[in-house]
Formats: structure tokens, C-alpha cells, sequence
């Protein structure tokens, strides 16, 4: 299980400087196929620079849920550190 890409990525405005929401499509690609699907996630930001992300399917999947919230983190969390989220 691998994630590809994020496509069609929109920040949620807030009003909580240490929390940004966003929605995107995931393209995800699995042991028997390639398949998008839409997801929302959040970044907050701790007082000591910790970042928690948090990952919301808003449909069901046809694939265990855990190794893609573990894949999508882990992918979002670099995409992050390398500037190429939405501000």
C-alpha cells in the first residue's frame, strides 16, 4: 500500500492559527489496484512544535483502515515539511 499523490487539496479557513484543516482526494495505490478517495485531515501544532495529524474518511474504504491512516500521515507529514500544503 502505497499513497501516490494528494490532488484538488482546499484549506478549511479557521480562525486557530495552530489548526489548519484541509480536504483532497488520496490516491492510493493497493496491492491489486489504484483507487482515489476523498479524505479531510487536520495539523495542529503543539506549544513545543509537535505536529498531530489527525485523518477523516468521510466514505468507506474497501481496504484496512490502519496501514492507509499510517501510509497518509507519514505522507502528509512530509508534503508538510516540505512546503507543498496550502498555507
Amino acid at each position: 500500500m502505497k499513497v501516490v499523490e494528494l490532488q484538488n487539496i482546499m484549506r478549511e479557513e479557521g480562525h486557530i492559527f495552530y489548526l489548519r484543516k484541509y480536504t483532497c482526494d488520496a490516491v492510493l495505490e493497493l496491492p491489486t489496484s489504484e483507487c482515489t478517495v476523498k479524505i479531510s485531515f487536520s495539523i495542529e501544532t503543539s506549544p513545543f512544535g509537535q505536529k498531530k495529524i489527525e485523518v477523516i474518511f468521510p466514505q468507506q474504504i474497501n481496504y484496512p483502515l490502519l496501514p492507509v491512516k499510517k501510509a497518509l500521515i507519514e505522507f502528509i507529514l512530509k508534503e508538510e515539511e516540505e512546503g507543498r500544503l496550502p498555507c
